[in-house]
């Protein structure tokens, strides 16, 4: 129903804000990410939002960017997980960060956040992980040559290519940080890093 709101800031809580638009005071709730960069009371805010409707309520969910706005309706379209847990995980992981994680696996990072178990995270890895990694392929350039990018069977090497990608890295020189370390017996985690100090030299 709304994209954004964009206001101005008359309350900030620990969990919610209120923004005033046209008039109208808009409660909010928001991630502790954006509870700490979003401004001081009477600033001009701009916050992308979700509006979550149940039988009993309709809420709005606010983000300081568009990338959490899509973490977030990303999480709250697996099977178990709702707006709370999903505003825990924003809070306490990033979304490049997250995006990583399940791409490689990592319930380790996951279950950081409050109200996520060892199975809600490996559900959420298993239900998210081709859905980030098709938005990655999607994000292409259209002039990206697609002979390089890596066959479907060299699975390790085109994770790791996915989630240096997640991460900010463009095709070209997450497949090159890649292929300069690669070899057969390495895992994601493991090419990841090595692509990594690569990319940082």
């Amino acid at each position: 129903m709304f994209a954004y709101i964009k206001g101005m800031l008359d309350y900030k809580g620990t969990d919610s804000i209120v923004v005033e638009a046209n008039g109208v005071g808009y409660r909010i709730y928001t991630p502790f990410s954006t509870l700490e960069k979003i401004g001081q009371v009477r600033e001009t805010v701009k916050v992308f939002t979700h509006l979550h409707v149940r039988e009993d309520a309709m809420t709005i969910y606010g983000f300081l960017t568009q990338e959490e706005l899509e973490m977030f309706e990303l999480l709250i379209s697996v099977s178990g997980v709702g707006p709370k847990a999903a505003l825990s995980l924003i809070s306490t992981v990033s979304p490049s960060r997250f995006g990583l994680a399940v791409i490689t696996g990592d319930a380790n990072t996951i279950v950081k956040a409050q109200g996520i178990g060892k199975k809600i995270a490996q559900r959420i890895i298993l239900e998210l992980k081709d859905k980030i990694k098709k938005e990655q392929l999607e994000s292409f350039d259209s002039d990206t040559d697609t002979s390089s990018i890596p066959a479907e069977g060299d699975s390790a090497r085109s994770e790791a290519v996915s989630a240096l990608m997640v991460l900010g890295y463009n095709h070209a020189e997450a497949r090159k940080a890649v292929s300069s370390v690669y070899s057969e017996e390495m895992d994601v985690e493991l090419i990841i890093k090595k692509a990594l100090q690569v990319i940082s030299k």
